[in-house]
């Protein structure tokens, strides 16, 4: 099933893609799409739907994030060998994880705001994971049982704030707006392998990441696993996993992104995202 959540921001509504791409509502059937109704109680109420009976959206407007309260939103840094050298590190010997505030998290179509002080804004095309089933140290072989689904993330970042300062890399990865996430959370029984998925990005049409999940060093499989071996995953945690070669920072010289650029991504199935680049005027 593809999942998402459609209308203005703070009054979204969940929903439900056909194949044919006709949109049904699901406000009858569940509150959100949220930790709730991705476990997998949750999910086998929705999939034993008849669509037909559902109300038909005609006209969804604004795309929000495909989840919403969400409890924790992980990342994992330096996950394929490419980016890892382009910014000049080895392959790490186990994941690199830091995290996102949940503030951050915004629809896939929505402005990504470069903050005060931005010099270094970058972009980073990643294959987002859903946990849908509660997980503490889970082997790596019955790690994807815990998977809801997946989701397309940029994981906007701005890397002045990230790496020049003192801290932690949190502080380039947490201003509003550098979470988008969706459009949909599609299913896990319909991403059979997500290690073998293609995942690009553009900025204003120039191909820029063009990649593929089967070069990730460590698989979606071990970072459910290694993750649960550090603190408890609920449903509705999400995580993402990394990005291949082609980041501003990694050109020669760095190119970082400036108000007005569109930056558009997709991931093979996952569907695409499209956002512009604005300066915050707060």
């Amino acid at each position: 099933m593809k999942l998402f959540r459609y209308g203005p921001v703070g009054a979204e509504r969940p929903a439900l893609l056909e194949d044919d791409g006709t949109v049904r509502d699901l406000s009858r059937v569940v509150q959100d799409i949220n930790g709730e109704s991705v476990t997998p109680d949750g999910l086998r109420q929705i999939a034993a739907l008849d669509p037909k009976t559902l109300p038909i959206v005609s006209d969804v407007g604004r795309i929000g994030s495909c989840i919403s309260g969400v409890g924790k939103f992980i990342c994992i840094g330096l996950n394929y060998i490419d980016h890892a050298r382009e910014t000049g590190n080895e392959a790490p010997a186990e994941p690199v994880v830091f995290l996102k505030a949940t503030s951050a998290i915004v629809g896939p179509n929505d402005n990504i705001v470069q903050p005060r002080g931005s010099t270094k804004l970058d972009w980073e095309v990643e294959l987002g994971v859903v946990i849908g089933m509660k997980a503490k140290y889970v082997s790596k072989e019955r790690a994807l049982d815990h998977v809801a689904g997946y989701f397309l993330a940029n994981d906007v970042s701005e890397r002045a704030f990230q790496t020049e300062g003192t801290g932690q890399w949190t502080k380039g990865k947490s201003c509003d707006t550098f979470g988008p996430i969706g459009p949909w959370l599609v299913t896990a029984d319909e991403v059979p392998n997500p290690q073998a998925l293609r995942l690009w990005l553009d900025v204003d049409g120039v191909r820029r990441q063009d990649g593929t999940t089967e070069n990730m060093i460590f698989s979606i499989a071990e970072i459910v696993s290694y993750l649960s071996g550090l603190m408890t995953l609920n449903p509705g945690d999400v995580i993402i996993t990394g990005t291949p070669a082609g980041v501003g920072q990694g050109m020669k010289p760095p190119i970082y992104l400036r108000p007005g650029q569109i930056v558009t991504l997709g991931i093979e199935g996952l569907g695409e995202q499209r956002q512009t680049v604005v300066a915050d005027a707060a």
